[in-house]
């Protein structure tokens, strides 16, 4: 049976492509698990959007605090810093868009005051506006030559926008600046990954750890290498590792489900998938894993239930590729009972 992949929604990787026609109880061509769909995580000082980490904002805030800031009001006369800093207010406050408004009227007021470039960098790439973001992290580096952060972020913008050699460059000039950065050594663990450099990547994710040992994405991606490589052993380590930082990780306990599924260790891999969804009860794949695992426990009856809330999960993330699966594979399981 084939399990659904760790990344559906982002590399569309599958662990097995062959799928054999459904033969009496074999349901093997369904046993592919999806991949998880990344979600947005506020690490320690990063933040982690679409499976890149981003310097959290908090950084410059402690930087730039304004003495007089408290009693600021947009509108009035003020100077770049109060603008810099009502902004980070803004965002801590949800309030995005008037937050890059506020960003922009810092930047009009010096244009040369880094931070403002790069927060307004962050706060585009939260909307979803990412040449915006990338741009202007750029204009941070341009006004503060020795900025890592803002390489770091620059470089993981790019990344996310599949320029992988500019990305490079840009994570290793953060590197370069501050060899303690771990948000640059994560990012570029990732890209590594995508260039199906495993081995750099694993050593990437390590040095990540080492630096930010609060932070469990560099231990889940390394895990996904090491199961790249068929080091199983490596990978459960890894996972493990990632859950022990944050019990809540949905796709940690996820791979590690797929791990013991494929083991035929259906109790375990029930309990791994169960946590999943209980750290994130709109997870998919969550749900599907334990429909296999119900299939091969013969309990069709709660196979077709959650299967049934994975197919509508899927369906409304738009991930119809998945849903399509999901439908057949109850169909097949119906004939089953």
């Amino acid at each position: 049976m084939q399990l659904p992949d760790k990344n559906t929604y982002i590399s569309r990787l599958v662990i097995n492509e062959t799928e054999t026609p459904i033969n009496q109880k074999k349901l093997n061509s369904f046993s592919q698990l999806p991949t998880s769909h990344p979600l947005l995580f506020k690490l320690f000082n990063w933040l982690l959007m679409g499976g890149i980490l981003f310097a959290s904002t908090p950084l410059i805030l402690c930087l730039y605090s304004s003495p007089g800031f408290t009693q600021f009001i947009p509108g009035t006369q003020g100077n770049a810093v109060d603008y810099l800093n009502n902004g980070l207010q803004l965002i801590q406050a949800g309030r995005t868009q008037e937050a890059i408004q506020s960003f922009q009227q810092a930047i009009r007021l010096d244009p040369n005051l880094a931070p403002a470039h790069y927060n307004l960098g962050l706060a585009f790439r939260q909307v979803g506006e990412l040449q915006m973001a990338a741009m202007a992290f750029y204009r941070a580096t341009i006004a503060d030559p020795k900025f890592a952060l803002a390489y770091a972020n620059l470089g993981g913008a790019l990344l996310e926008g599949r320029n992988f050699q500019q990305a490079n460059d840009y994570l290793q000039r953060a590197i370069q600046l501050d060899r303690n950065l771990g948000v640059a050594h994560y990012n570029m663990g990732l890209l590594r990954q995508q260039q199906n450099d495993c081995n750099q990547a694993i050593e990437s994710f390590k040095r990540a750890l080492e630096l930010s040992k609060n932070a469990p994405e560099p231990a889940f991606h390394m895990g996904n290498c090491y199961l790249q490589q068929n080091r199983v052993k490596q990978a459960r380590e890894s996972f493990q590792r990632a859950i022990k930082i944050n019990p809540q990780y949905a796709e940690a306990h996820y791979s590690l489900g797929t791990i013991l599924f494929q083991e035929n260790k259906f109790t375990d891999a029930l309990n791994a998938f169960r946590k999943a969804a209980e750290s994130n009860p709109n997870y998919a794949n969550a749900y599907y894993g334990a429909g296999l695992v119900f299939i091969q426990q013969k309990q069709y009856a709660n196979a077709l239930q959650v299967l049934q809330y994975a197919r509508d999960l899927y369906q409304m993330q738009n991930n119809q590729e998945w849903a399509n699966r999901t439908s057949l594979l109850m169909q097949q399981v119906q004939n089953l009972r």
